[in-house]
């Protein structure tokens, strides 16, 4: 199995050899601004570990990985649209930067070249059964979005709710990125089945866990102010665990608090002490803890020997003990 590393080089030289075309600058210079903007590109580099579980030429499984990384852009220039987002990591965003028009048709011609990586896998059954895949996962992450929409609208929310939209709004797209390096192996559909399943629970793991360091996490090593998903008013595992516990003055006064502007006083303060009274940051940390327990059975069932399983064990179990 090869390094982390070794994996980034050889993702990175995939995209350097397969550029956009010049022309029109307006529409190609958009995409290859937003993947200029750094991120861990974890969703390729997981498609390469899926792949290298299996089998020594990982290189096979590298459009697939670039189809996911180009999807995963996609989503997050439309999203940042639809949430009117200034920044993206730091710097403006694409519609921010050029205009809202070019963004939507950036984003649109992102998804069309994820699709043109997916036929330059060369084998037609393994590309067949990779765009269904891809199919799949797409189709519920614009789900899991429209979800989350709405959620904005609603002012009851079950907290099971709020797991399925992050499920597929985030998770399917860390476990089909896994299934389809696994399907550009050859593995078996058990095999792929497990890694889906693995990359699905450790992807709403990983969002409990943002939702936690977002109140709770050391702003020295979180590097941005903590508690701002409760100036936003969202609705995440904290809120929405807190109101299915709380007593009914504590609830009414929670509800309160998130109807109020950003700039209230005391905000952060006093919603997090009702959070305290419920022990909500326990509970979260037990609730991710579950989600990890359960998604390691899922790749201790496995085919592939352990030596091949360490760098996708390490990765995941590094991601989920981040504080930051």
């Amino acid at each position: 199995m090869r390094s982390l590393d070794d994996l980034q080089t050889l993702l990175s030289r995939y995209a350097e050899q397969h550029p956009f075309p010049g022309q029109p600058s307006t529409l190609y210079e958009p995409c290859t601004y937003v993947l200029s903007l750094g991120g861990k590109r974890l969703r390729p580099l997981l498609a390469l570990m899926g792949c290298g579980l299996f089998s020594d030429e990982i290189d096979r499984a590298l459009p697939a990985a670039w189809a996911v990384e180009l999807f995963h852009n996609f989503t997050l220039v439309h999203d940042d649209i639809m949430d009117a987002a200034p920044l993206r990591r730091g710097q403006p965003t694409v519609h921010t930067r050029w205009d809202l028009n070019t963004g939507i048709l950036s984003g649109d011609v992102l998804l069309i070249y994820a699709y043109e990586h997916l036929l330059r896998v060369p084998e037609p059954q393994v590309t067949i059964e990779l765009v269904r895949i891809f199919n799949r996962v797409a189709v519920e992450v614009c789900e899991g979005q429209q979800c989350d929409l709405d959620f904005e609208r609603r002012d009851e929310v079950p907290l099971n709710d709020y797991l399925r939209m992050i499920e597929q709004k985030t998770a399917v797209l860390l476990g089909g990125a896994l299934e389809m390096g696994a399907r550009c192996a050859y593995a078996s559909a058990a095999d792929c089945r497990h890694l889906y399943h693995f990359g699905r629970l450790v992807g709403i793991a990983f969002q409990i866990q943002d939702d936690w360091l977002d109140t709770y996490g050391d702003p020295a090593r979180v590097g941005k102010q903590i508690g701002g998903d409760i100036l936003q008013n969202k609705k995440t595992f904290l809120v929405l665990q807190t109101l299915e516990l709380a007593a009914e003055a504590d609830r009414a006064a929670l509800k309160e608090w998130l109807r109020t502007p950003a700039t209230t006083p005391g905000k952060v303060e006093a919603v997090r002490a009702i959070f305290d009274r419920y022990d909500i940051s326990a509970r979260a940390a037990e609730e991710k803890r579950r989600l990890q327990r359960a998604a390691f059975e899922h790749l201790d069932a496995l085919s592939a020997p352990l030596n091949r399983q360490a760098l996708l064990r390490q990765t995941i179990e590094h991601l989920l003990e981040r504080d930051r």
